[in-house]
């Protein structure tokens, strides 16, 4: 691998003077706050723990920042974007500046959420920095459609970063936190200013660190049944879970008996049960249903 000229990646100045070239200016209908700072990008493919064998997926790469940095590390790089000024700028920017690296390059113009598919080898890791409006269902999104995925690194708003983090029992525990623990290990893996960022934000902003989990949560019940869990659960994080689970379950009658069967207490909320539970929840639906009851009542909603 040749290495990359020392000023190959984007400093404030460029950023300014790419953006004006474009006529670009960031939204905040897309969340778009673009990295202006070298020391932050590389940074973060540190601490991704991005390898030379690496094939790295980025949603959002904007004008480049992050990209050129993964760029001088990974083995490849695909970049998602759904802006289309952005999106037909970037590979010329790759070649400007990397020129060397830009076989490794490759543009997905498309929006996150509808990307089935990927171009070449299957992703190893994800490395985004992602708009805290669409920080969450982005990154479940991409974890539940490449399996390949084995380490992620986002960044997002300090608040989303507290909750995907979160463990059972504090307050900000809820679905962001157990849906992405379906999938993986999270922690937190540092804090970022807001002064790296062009126009600076309101909100600080942070590292979430997730490890695929080496082997997949062992279940009878399906990923959608175990999150229609997760999701009642949340719905109403006041009500016990009996309560709270009672739409779900045909009843709350129907709901305390899948919970007894889990082995988990009907009198219990959400925000204190791992992951584990609420796949158990989810694998004793039937031990809920009554007799008499009607089929429809307890069908699965879809």
């Amino acid at each position: 691998m040749s290495s990359p000229t020392p000023d190959a990646l984007l400093g404030p100045a460029d950023i300014r003077e790419l953006a004006a070239a474009l006529g670009v200016r960031p939204t905040k209908q897309r969340g778009q706050n673009f990295v202006i700072d070298a020391n932050t990008v590389r940074r973060i493919v540190r601490t991704a723990e991005v390898r030379p064998d690496d094939v790295v997926v980025e949603v959002g790469p904007g004008l480049g920042s992050l990209t050129l940095a993964l760029l001088e590390v990974a083995d490849r790089v695909t970049a998602v974007e759904i802006d289309d000024v952005l999106a037909a700028a970037l590979p010329a920017t790759i070649a400007a500046r990397m020129p060397e690296r830009a076989d490794r390059f490759a543009l997905v113009h498309s929006d996150a959420m509808h990307v089935a598919e990927l171009p070449g080898p299957p992703p190893t890791a994800l490395v985004a920095n992602l708009p805290y409006n669409v920080a969450v269902p982005v990154l479940l999104h991409m974890l539940e459609t490449f399996p390949s995925i084995e380490r992620t690194l986002v960044m997002v708003q300090s608040e989303v970063a507290d909750r995907l983090a979160a463990a059972p029992g504090s307050k900000v525990y809820g679905v962001p936190s157990v849906k992405a623990n379906w999938y993986a290990e999270v922690k937190r893996a540092g804090a970022i200013g807001r002064n790296v960022f062009w126009p600076a934000p309101n909100v600080d902003s942070g590292l979430v660190a997730l490890t695929r989990r080496a082997e997949p949560l062992k279940t009878t019940a399906s990923r959608r049944e175990v999150f229609a869990v997760i999701d009642a659960a949340f719905a109403q994080r006041r009500k016990t879970l009996r309560a709270a689970l009672a739409g779900w379950a045909g009843s709350a009658a129907a709901a305390e008996a899948a919970l007894v069967a889990a082995g988990v207490s009907p009198q219990a909320r959400g925000e204190a049960l791992t992951v584990e539970e609420f796949v158990r929840i989810a694998e004793h639906k039937e031990a809920g249903v009554r007799p008499e009851a009607s089929g429809a009542q307890h069908k699965e909603s879809e």
